[in-house]
This record gives C-alpha cells, structure tokens and sequence, in this order.
C-alpha cells in the first residue's frame, strides 16, 4: 500500500499548520482573496478544505 499525501485539509488543521488564524483564512475567502475551487473548496457537510498543493506554490511564488 503506498502512502499519498493529503491534498487537502480542513480549515482548523491549516491554521494550525500555517500560523495563520482562523480569522484571516475566513476573511480571505469572504472577501474573495482565496476562491473555491481555486485555494478552497467546499465538502458536502460545509466545511472548509484548503488546497495545500495550490499554498505551497502561491508560497514559492512570492518568496522569488
């Protein structure tokens, strides 16, 4: 059985991951900073799932 790495992970779990608050990843999507199905997405129960592929390429981007 091979291992594959978790894409995406749910809003509380990046928070912790990142430093970033919660607050500040809801404000981003609120007002449209971050778009679903681009940065997030959505699971059929609501909650909140960040693309951790897409962060860690907007990462590499701006620290160039």
């Amino acid at each position: 059985m091979n291992a594959r790495p978790v894409r995406f992970i749910l809003l509380q779990k990046f928070a912790e991951l990142t430093g970033y608050t919660e607050k500040a990843l809801r404000r981003k999507i609120e007002e449209h900073v971050w778009r679903e199905g681009r940065e997030y997405r959505r699971s059929p129960d609501g909650r909140i799932h960040i693309d951790v592929e897409w962060y860690e390429s907007w990462v590499t981007c701006r620290a160039e």
